[in-house]
């Protein structure tokens, strides 16, 4: 039997293990390695945020994992060797006949100069409890929502936070008292398309959240209660919110896989420039949105290259970095933002809603996903 070795557990690193269990069981031994002890989706954040939800109610544990010739490991990745396709763990080693990296991206809070000490965050569970904590004490001022660099997770993200921040203010009667501001380097909000971006600008607008566009946040001046940008001015705030810096792991920088920060793959099935080492969602450095569908997506082909590879056929379809990403609006409407980045001459992107009826559907698809990559409840 062929290992296949997946380093990551996140949406690209669950649905690939599920496809091998389901199509290669027979053909393939697959191990799961994560360094930490559970999954958590995205949205699933914004939950604990405004207080929906308890830290234990994200969490699904690995160790509920049992699938037909499939074995989870928690141990953290210390070496990547892609040319000889040995792993090294903090607990052993490994050596792979095909290995995808699906580590991610890693925030780099010590990018941004005061960030970590005078700012806050929700892209982490233990950031959106903090935050959570902090927006109870919160009655007047100024919020700024400060992108930190591209690219990150979820483009919509940022947002989705401060549609979300307006609806939590609205109902505790203080909208009026507080300021809702987004700064960040892009031009306009998800430009994927113009329209798409006008449709994210009138949700902000209708709403009395400012963007500032074209600027970089280089420090966070807590001491100031400002932001300082690159282009010599500031902004001030009474809570500041980063998204912040992504990178690739340090122990992917390493191993010579990725070049200028990022994995480059081929476009039609992932493949790295290192024979039979697939590199699989945020880690990659294709030109396309940073989110869980497309990384689930993307895992799906290259199950299917890997199919291909032991039959000694070739891959039957290419990756179009396709998928859909869920957004809240508040009041309990959902929009879905549809996308996909190959799949024609130029990316496409509409905005689905909002409704009740994709609310539903938001739940209908973590559900259908746990019981997919964990098992039954």
């Amino acid at each position: 039997m062929k290992h296949v070795l997946i380093l990551g557990a996140g949406f690209a690193g669950l649905e690939l293990t599920t496809c091998l269990s389901e199509s290669l069981a027979g053909d393939v031994r697959t191990t799961l390695i994560d360094q930490n002890d559970a999954f958590t989706f995205g949205f699933s954040k914004l939950d604990v945020l405004f207080g929906r939800k308890a830290r234990e109610d994200v969490l699904l544990r690995y160790s509920d994992i049992a699938k037909d010739g499939v074995e989870f490991r928690r141990e953290r990745v210390t070496s990547i060797d892609p040319q000889a396709r040995r792993v090294t763990t903090d607990r052993g080693s490994y050596d792979a006949d095909i290995l995808v990296v699906a580590l991610g991206a890693d925030y780099d809070f010590a990018a941004t100069p005061g960030f970590a000490a005078g700012g806050f965050e929700y892209y982490s569970v233990a950031g959106a409890e903090r935050m959570r904590t902090a927006l109870a004490d919160f009655d007047s001022g100024v919020i700024l929502i400060g992108i930190l660099g591209q690219p990150f997770k979820c483009p919509p993200a940022p947002f989705e936070g401060a549609l979300l921040l307006h609806d939590h203010f609205v109902e505790r009667g203080i909208r009026h008292a507080v300021e809702i501001r987004i700064v960040g380097p892009i031009a306009a909000p998800v430009p994927i398309t113009k329209e798409l971006s006008q449709k994210f600008l009138d949700l902000l607008n209708e709403r009395g959240i400012e963007y500032v566009p074209n600027q970089q946040v280089v420090r966070v001046d807590s001491d100031a209660n400002a932001v300082r940008l690159a282009d010599g001015g500031s902004i001030s705030y009474d809570l500041f919110v980063g998204i912040p810096v992504h990178r690739a792991p340090d122990v992917v920088v390493a191993s010579g896989l990725a070049v200028d920060g990022w994995v480059p793959v081929e476009k039609h099935n992932l493949a790295t420039r290192f024979p039979k080492v697939y590199a699989v969602g945020d880690i990659t450095a294709l030109p396309m949105a940073k989110a869980g569908a497309f990384a689930e997506a993307a895992a799906r082909v290259v199950a299917e290259d890997i199919a291909a590879g032991l039959r000694g056929d070739v891959l039957q379809r290419s990756y179009e970095g396709a998928g859909t990403c869920y957004l809240e609006l508040g009041g309990g409407m959902v929009g879905m933002v549809e996308a996909s980045f190959f799949g024609g001459p130029a990316p496409t992107a509409r905005l689905v809603g909002p409704s009740r009826e994709l609310a539903a559907d938001k739940v209908a698809f973590a559900a259908t996903r746990r019981e997919r990559w964990f098992g039954p409840l």
